[in-house]
C-alpha cells in the first residue's frame, strides 16, 4: 500500500468530516495513525519507516519507539484506595477480553499485569484497539463482561499497583 502526501491528505480530510477519533492504517512498510487532536488540527502519527517518506514541511509528528495504538487511562477509583487504579475505555466501542470467542482472555481477576502488556480489545468501527496496560500491578476486578458495550471514560478494570 503506496500512500502519497496528497492521499494522505484527502484521508486526513475524509477523517475529519467523520465522528472517529482514531483510525489505524498497518503494512510490511509502515504504521500509519491518525488521530483527531482535542484542539481544531489533527494530529498525524507515523512510523519512522513512513515518516522518512513524507515531504520536508508535512504536518508530521514522530511518534515514540513503540506507540500503541490506543493508550489506556489510568486514574485512581477513589481517594480511600490510593493504591487501586482503573483502566478505563479511550473510545466508544465493544469490549472484549481476548482475541477471539475461543481463547482464553488476555487477562483475569489475580493476574499480574506490566506495561505494554494487552489487557483487553475495544472494538470501535470494526477496528480492533488493543489497550495495554500502563502500570504494574494486580488485576483486582474486571468490571466489564465480554462483548458489552462501553462508553469513552468507563472504568473496565481496577488495578492493585505495585
Amino acid at each position: 500500500m503506496d500512500l502519497d502526501f496528497s492521499e494522505l491528505r484527502q484521508l486526513v480530510a475524509a477523517l475529519d468530516q467523520t465522528d472517529i477519533a482514531e483510525l489505524t492504517l498497518k503494512n510490511p512498510q509502515f504504521e500509519l495513525t491518525l488521530r483527531k487532536a482535542t484542539a481544531p488540527s489533527q494530529a498525524v502519527v507515523l512510523s519512522p519507516d513512513a515518516a522518512a517518506t513524507i515531504p520536508p514541511g508535512a504536518p508530521m509528528v514522530a511518534p515514540p519507539a513503540a506507540a500503541p495504538a490506543v493508550e489506556p487511562v489510568a486514574t485512581p477509583p477513589a481517594a480511600s484506595a490510593s493504591d487501586l487504579y482503573e483502566i478505563t475505555s479511550p473510545m466508544v466501542g465493544t469490549f472484549y477480553r481476548s482475541p477471539a470467542p475461543d481463547e482464553p482472555p488476555f487477562v483475569d481477576t489475580g493476574d499480574r499485569i506490566k506495561p505494554g502488556q494487552t489487557v483487553c480489545i475495544i472494538e470501535a468501527m470494526k477496528l480492533m484497539n488493543e489497550l495495554e496496560a500502563e502500570i504494574s500491578g494486580e488485576i483486582v476486578e474486571v468490571l466489564v463482561q465480554n462483548a458489552e458495550p462501553v462508553e469513552f471514560g468507563q472504568p473496565l478494570m481496577r488495578v492493585k499497583q505495585s
